[in-house]
């Protein structure tokens, strides 16, 4: 009889297992250190469940599976009726449930008023964990949270859709809020011919016979989750730029005015629908005062900056731990990637750079929960922008560096890293752009000194603890004396000032091995921005603190 060949064996081997069935929150030390401290260790416990349903292979599931069936928008119904509709994936609807349960839209502002402690900063840790399940829909959550401050410009109003937009009723569908459990916001600033320069709307606001109502005769540029239920939006009026809320279903149940020209077709944030909105005869309540439009929506514009901070934090530490998670469980040139000393350095001087996105991210969260401190107040003005400027444009070449650990592997759509890398950039041009931060650092620098004072006060808190954070807190304050270049040399001003701050909470908080590393690489006169450089010892030991376990 003859011997048959023997089959091929094809099992693969030396291949990372999936990352999943983690608590991302427990195994990530930076947050809950962080909480913990800002908070409470019951705090940071509290998390757990939210965490593990984070880390879990349907979480994960869901997660690719709404950014691969993208919203598909339906201008009209079978008759031919006018709907502008936008139909999404099932997916991105279990996403979205889980997030209003959990309370990440407007719930903290409803919290804080019934004299909860740490609402803001249990939301903002949420809301970093849950996002790296898939990022695109944190943002009708984030616009979402942010209507709130905005919407108290008008007890009416605010009386009318805070408590939907707090509900932790996730409630899709074209109703009016009357007849919903919970309801979702978005925003409408820029157009087409202005961009970031609002002043520059065009869009018309026409008062009714009816008193606070107009209709608005123009369009919007960019408008994300068109199907959301209310949106804020700026119109020009009589007296000059406005804010207005127009809702999606006018109170007697028909269908505002709100055209759906199309959907943007984007680099990345594919799960979430931007459109373009055509206005004519669209029915808006005014907010605020005539002309004080952008006066009104500036804490709008504040909180989403927050989340702006928040999710490029939460896309550095997802790309970080599937970095750490491969080369844990991946060999080359005879033995574990992770064991290699290059290795430690790149995947230690990412996980440097994700501690300190954390942290800088949670104490200006906790920062929310203290209205009425004035150092706290007046840090969150400069610090808000400071970090916007300097996290988001991080984001990109850290998560590129991670998707690198992979090799060949990260490039490809199955291991997740695609779609962070697509999503990295954009938190450094909504809200504004890296130069529209800068120059609101100049501005508050301007025109606010205690804006200035409160950053000297929190740098100053670790005055003395390393020489180096000193060295370079006073060379940043040596920046100010050049007036005629300020604006010039505001993006370098703003970085120096962002990792100062970093580097004060890092000296004061952060393990000593990753204190070393920071202000050895980020406050040092030769560093360059190339991960994988660093000079200090116990590499090994950061890459472990950073790595999840299953």
């Amino acid at each position: 009889m003859t011997e048959l060949p023997a089959r091929v064996d094809r099992t693969a081997t030396n291949q990372a297992p999936l990352l999943a069935g983690h608590d991302v929150v427990t195994s990530d030390a930076a947050l809950v250190d962080a909480v913990t401290r800002h908070g409470s260790a019951e705090l940071a416990a509290g998390l757990a469940g939210l965490g593990l349903e984070a880390g879990s292979a349907e979480a994960r599931e869901h997660g690719m599976l709404a950014n691969r069936h993208h919203p598909e928008l339906t201008p009209y119904d079978r008759w031919g009726n006018r709907i502008d509709e936008v139909v999404f994936h099932p997916s991105w609807h279990w996403l979205m449930g889980r997030a209003v349960a959990h309370g990440l839209q407007a719930a903290p502002w409803a919290e804080q008023e019934a004299g909860a402690d740490h609402a803001h900063l249990r939301r903002a840790a949420a809301f970093f964990a849950w996002s790296q399940t898939e990022p695109g829909h944190g943002c009708p959550i984030s616009m979402t949270y942010a209507a709130v401050p905005a919407l108290r410009t008008d007890a009416d109003l605010a009386q009318e859709w805070t408590p939907l937009l707090a509900a932790r009723s996730y409630d899709p569908g074209v109703r009016p809020g009357s007849a919903k459990t919970g309801a979702l916001a978005g925003m409408g600033m820029t157009e087409k011919q202005g961009g970031s320069d609002v002043r520059a709307n065009v869009t018309e606001a026409r008062a009714t016979a009816e008193d606070g109502w107009h209709t608005l005769h123009g369009h919007k540029w960019f408008t994300s989750a068109p199907m959301n239920d209310v949106f804020l939006v700026l119109a020009q009026a009589p007296g000059g730029l406005t804010c207005f809320v127009l809702p999606r279903v006018l109170p007697d149940g028909t269908r505002n005015r709100l055209d759906v020209v199309r959907l943007k077709d984007k680099l990345g944030n594919r799960s979430n629908a931007s459109a373009e909105l055509e206005l004519d005869g669209t029915l808006g309540r005014r907010l605020g005062e005539e002309g004080r439009g952008v006066r009104t929506i500036i804490e709008m514009v504040a909180a989403t900056r927050l989340d702006c901070v928040i999710g490029s934090a939460s896309l550095m530490r997802r790309a970080l731990a599937e970095a750490s998670w491969h080369v844990t469980h991946r060999s080359a040139f005879g033995g574990p990637l992770g064991d290699k000393p290059l290795m430690q350095n790149v995947v230690a001087d990412l996980a440097v750079e994700s501690e300190a996105a954390t942290a800088l991210a949670m104490r200006l969260a906790s920062a929310v929960d203290r209205p009425h401190d004035p150092h706290e107040v007046a840090l969150r003005r400069i610090a808000l922008p400071l970090a916007k400027f300097w996290v988001c444009k991080r984001t990109p070449a850290m998560v590129a560096e991670a998707l690198e650990c992979l090799g060949g592997n990260g490039y490809v759509e199955e291991s997740g890293l695609p779609l962070l890398f697509r999503e990295s950039p954009l938190n450094s041009i909504w809200e504004g752009s890296g130069n529209v931060n800068a120059l609101d650092v100049l501005r508050a620098l301007g025109r606010e000194p205690a804006a200035l004072e409160a950053w000297i006060t929190e740098v100053g808190l670790a005055r003395g603890a390393d020489p180096r954070l000193d060295r370079a807190v006073d060379d940043t304050l040596g920046l100010l004396g050049d007036v005629a270049g300020l604006e010039q040399g505001a993006r370098r001003l703003a970085g120096q000032m962002a990792a100062c701050l970093q580097g004060s909470l890092l000296v004061r908080f952060a393990p000593p091995e990753v204190t070393d590393a920071f202000c050895g690489s980020r406050l040092g006169a030769s560093y360059g921005g190339t991960f994988g450089v660093l000079h200090s010892g116990g590499l090994r030991t950061i890459v472990e603190r950073t790595t999840p376990t299953v």
